[in-house]
């Protein structure tokens, strides 16, 4: 008997942290705080800056990462798309550059040239804005909409449903949750796994 309530009590455990998993930082719902990174270009940019955006893609990515190489084109074909309909991409280096110097300021601005970054590419300086967002691998998205209370995150997780391939894309998250706040409508899908390198602290 005392067998079996030690085995119920295991169950019910693992039944609670199915339901309530451990999560750090944003959930859809919160208010995102504002920040003041630099920019390549040597520029301080925060979210305040943009006063006629709507809301914003943020996208924890670095130079560095094979996931996040693979999703470089993608990026920018995300900030082409929506910057003018008032979503621009904010994309923002997360990991320490002593551990991986090729995320080094250097390293960014030669490849946001190289790739033609159309959007704001931010050094996390002493790390301290990702563990805010919760955001955990590279590439990790947060869609941040503008209410009265702030810049609400609306969408977390993976821009579309292959890291690998661009081409064998079947549902494009990102788009579809950036599509429903254009339109007044309710996103389906508001959280998803990102898949990609973890952060490196």
């Amino acid at each position: 008997m005392k067998t079996f309530k030690t085995l119920l009590a295991f169950v019910a455990i693992l039944t609670l942290s199915a339901f309530n998993p451990v999560h750090n930082g944003y959930h859809v719902g919160d208010i995102a705080t504002d920040f003041k990174l630099e920019n390549i270009d040597g520029s301080m940019v925060s979210l305040a800056d943009y006063k006629d955006a709507k809301g914003f893609i943020v996208i924890f990515t670095c130079n560095t990462c094979p996931y996040a190489i693979a999703y470089e084109d993608r990026i920018v074909a995300l900030d082409k798309k929506y910057a003018d309909k008032g979503y621009p991409v904010i994309a923002i280096m997360p990991n320490n550059t002593k551990v991986m110097p090729g995320d080094s300021m250097e390293a960014m601005k030669t490849r946001a040239k190289e790739k033609g970054f159309t959007f704001p590419y931010l050094m996390d300086a002493g790390q301290k804005i990702y563990p805010q967002y919760g955001a955990t691998k590279t590439p990790h998205v947060y869609i941040l909409q503008k209410t009265k209370k702030g810049n609400e995150v609306k969408y977390i997780g993976a821009i579309d449903d292959n890291s690998r391939d661009a081409s064998a894309v079947k549902t494009k998250y990102v788009e579809n949750a950036v599509d429903a706040l254009l339109a007044g409508k309710e996103i389906k899908e508001t959280e998803t796994k990102a898949i990609g390198c973890s952060i490196k602290v």
